[in-house]
This record gives structure tokens, C-alpha cells and sequence, in this order.
């Protein structure tokens, strides 16, 4: 998350990247206003050993096992107002899963925005997200900062979203994840989705950059790894 943090900053500067990544260990990780500490056990998630975080976008509740997370940071204008961006970014995930061999769709502009109080991130869709057969195959949040945008969001492989609604306090919502996997009927490596997506990320106009050296990277990171590896930022709300 610092690293997502840190490209943002990048963009604020002009830099326009890609990020395609994933999580070791496995985490669950809460949008930057949702009230975690109301909605979820925190005992409950110390006593399974759930590594946990707090991202700098906004949404709800991920689990980020067995998918792939994709970070775009990049100065606000390059996609215009946040949800055209949103929906373009999610057109470009789209034809990746439909390269694949997924039959996939947008959920309608129309729906209503989900609260932050609702309880796990695919246990509904919001407006422009992309779906296949009725189910949430990606969750996206954003962030707008200064002059730069950074949306980021999971592409599920396999698996469920079922341990959110373990450490749910109350009742939890079914949830409507989707892994690729299920409707390929067979295993979708982290490879071959990314490789997708940054194909089919090539349409998109304007000047994007490499960034070569890690070492750039981990740099834009660091001033933010203190709050991303603290326990007060993760349990603030």
C-alpha cells in the first residue's frame, strides 16, 4: 500500500503507470474509511492470524488471496472526471477477461452507491464494475489527490471472499465474488491475467512510463511505510 501511496505522489509530478501485483502473505485489507473496527472482529481476525492493512483508496473489504491487484496512478486528467475514468479502466480489465474466454459485462451506472457500513467489498456491485453472469468479478476504489488519481482494485483467480463474512460482526451480506476460475473451468495464473491486461492496456492514449529501477519506486514508498505497517492506521475507524 505505501508503494501505491508513493506512485500516487509520482503522479502528482506527471509520471502515468500500470501496476500489476499480488499479496504475500495472503491479507484482508479495509478501505481507507470504512469503519473496521465497528463492522469486523478485530479478535476474531488475531485469532485466524489474518494479516490486515488499511488501503489509501476508499471501498470495503477485500481479501486478497488467490487474485491479482492492479494499481493505475496517474496525473487526474488523463481520463477525465472519476467516473469515466472508473469505467474506462474497467473496460480495459474487461476486454482482458473477454480475450480470456469470459463472458463479461458493466453493472449499470444506475445502481445506487454502496456505503461503507455494508459490509464486504464484493457483496454488491457498484455502477461500471465489471460483472459475468450476475456476479462481481473485480472491486475498485479511488483515490483522487492534488492533480493525480490512483484507482486500484482485485481481479479474482480463485477461491472466495467467504473469510470477510467470517469476521463480520452481525450478519453479513452473501457475497457475490466471482473467480475467473469457476467460469473457465480451469486455473487462471497471475501470468497469464496480467499479461492480459497490460495488452490490452496498450489502447490507452497519452504518455505512460516505465519505471525501471525498484529503487524508484521503494523510494516514493518510504515516507508512507510507517503508517501503512501500523496497527493505529488500520484499526483508526
Amino acid at each position: 500500500m505505501a508503494i501505491d501511496q508513493g506512485l500516487l505522489d509520482l503522479a502528482g509530478r506527471g509520471t502515468a503507470c500500470l501496476r500489476l501485483y499480488r499479496w504475500h502473505p495472503s491479507c484482508l485489507s479495509f478501505g481507507r474509511n470504512e469503519p473496521a473496527g465497528r463492522r469486523y472482529d478485530r479478535g476474531r481476525i488475531e485469532a485466524l492470524g489474518l494479516d490486515t492493512v488499511r488501503r489509501p483508496t476508499g471501498g470495503r473489504a477485500v481479501w486478497h488471496a488467490d487474485e491479482l491487484t492492479y494499481a493505475v496512478a496517474c496525473p487526474g486528467d488523463r481520463f477525465g472526471a472519476l467516473a469515466t475514468a472508473y469505467r474506462t479502466i474497467h473496460e480495459t480489465i474487461a476486454r482482458a477477461l473477454a480475450e480470456l474466454g469470459v463472458t463479461v459485462s458493466l453493472a449499470g451506472s444506475g445502481r445506487a452507491v454502496v456505503g461503507l457500513d455494508a459490509g464486504a467489498c464484493f457483496g454488491s456491485p457498484a455502477g461500471g464494475e465489471v460483472m459475468a453472469y450476475g456476479r462481481k468479478v473485480v472491486g475498485s476504489a479511488q483515490l483522487r489527490h492534488g492533480d493525480a488519481m490512483l484507482q486500484h482494485g482485485s481481479v479474482l483467480l480463485a477461491g472466495s471472499q467467504r473469510i470477510v463474512e467470517r469476521v463480520t460482526r452481525g450478519p453479513a451480506a452473501p457475497s457475490l465474488d466471482a473467480p475467473l476460475g469457476r467460469f473457465l473451468e480451469r486455473r487462471v495464473t497471475f501470468d497469464e491475467i496480467a499479461d492480459a491486461i497490460g495488452d490490452s492496456a496498450r489502447a490507452w492514449s497519452g504518455g505512460w512510463d516505465t519505471l525501471d529501477d525498484p529503487g524508484e519506486e521503494l523510494a516514493a514508498a518510504a515516507p508512507h511505510l510507517e503508517r501503512f505497517s501500523s496497527a493505529d492506521w488500520t484499526w483508526r475507524r
